[in-house]
């Protein structure tokens, strides 16, 4: 009888720290969703303009559906397209964050292609560059913010402001060429200058492809050459060695 109340009392002092702990770590968790989701609605600024969402600098990831691309040839160098697809955010959103469901966006994308074909059927294709927000849709509203006109117009200035970029910064668009060895293997290929990161003549961020294969934003920090998952921060360096060089 002695024994049992003593090992009871020996497992109450050994769960209830482990049960403490449990419920300070779930307090701190819904305290960083609460901050996320409340960071995210708060109004921010940038360059003097208002704004709320996600803080500018941060970035999102999401997978496509199979999803239906359609192209027509209308002139020479021309082609329309039409593009339909579900995405899907590859984490979770913090709870409490974001927009209702219902909300819309309208989006203008101003963007690289680059194609490769494999056979007689099959091509890889790489996306890179801007979408520009014309408007959105409030989820309790059913209409755009602006008008038709206004969108127009607000477009004609975006792509004027982007017009004048490239004549005054030509290096946004202007491709990377890639040539190394690394490790007794030949490696050739490109990097994509990521506009939007781009000054005095140097981007900073690209995309890169080699032997045919995507690689992903390789990017300059203050810390060196980085890319996300990248296996070997000595081929990361490889590469960019060579944008350096290209830039120089």
């Amino acid at each position: 009888m002695f024994g049992y109340v003593n090992k009871v009392f020996v497992m109450a002092t050994l769960t209830a720290p482990a049960t403490a702990t449990k419920k300070k770590k779930n307090a701190t968790a819904k305290k960083v969703v609460k901050d996320l989701a409340a960071g995210y609605n708060e109004f921010k600024t940038y360059n003097g303009q208002q704004y709320t969402g996600m803080q500018v600098g941060r970035s999102h990831k999401w997978y496509y559906d199979k999803g239906e691309w359609r192209e027509r040839k209308i002139t020479p160098d021309r082609w329309e397209i039409t593009y339909s697809v579900i995405k899907r955010r590859a984490g979770k959103a913090p709870e409490g964050s974001g927009v209702p469901v219902g909300t819309g966006y309208h989006w203008f994308i101003l963007s690289h292609q680059f194609v490769h074909k494999l056979n007689a059927n099959d091509y890889t294709t790489a996306m890179m560059g801007l979408k520009l927000k014309l408007a959105h849709m409030r989820a309790d509203k059913g209409k755009w913010n602006i008008s038709e006109g206004t969108k127009r117009n607000r477009l004609i200035k975006m792509l004027k402001e982007f017009i004048a970029e490239l004549e005054q910064e030509p290096e946004k668009t202007e491709i990377v060429p890639l040539q190394f060895t690394f490790k007794n293997k030949e490696y050739k290929g490109m990097a994509v200058p990521m506009m939007a990161v781009c000054s005095n003549g140097v981007c900073n961020d690209l995309d890169v492809t080699l032997n045919d294969k995507h690689f992903g934003v390789i990017r300059n920090t203050k810390n060196g050459w980085r890319m996300t998952d990248a296996k070997s921060q000595a081929f990361v360096n490889a590469i960019g060695d060579q944008i350096l060089l290209w830039y120089e």
